[in-house]
């Protein structure tokens, strides 16, 4: 899974693997602390920082 925004901008190939292998990470450690079984939807997106990269594209429109 790509991050968020790098979909749609061209990008070095070593980059996106690395960004994706850090989100990858930092959700493996959210999982990790986390009470339940599983991480809510809202929670990934926490982690994943869905909402602060929807706040930038909206920036830039």
């Amino acid at each position: 899974m790509a991050p968020p925004g790098t979909a749609t901008v061209p990008a070095d190939p070593d980059c996106v693997a690395l960004a994706e292998i850090e989100l990858c990470g930092e959700l493996i450690i959210a999982a990790s602390a986390a009470d339940g079984e599983r991480l809510s939807a809202d929670r990934i997106d926490e982690v994943l920082r869905v909402a602060a990269e929807r706040a930038v594209r909206e920036r830039e429109r």
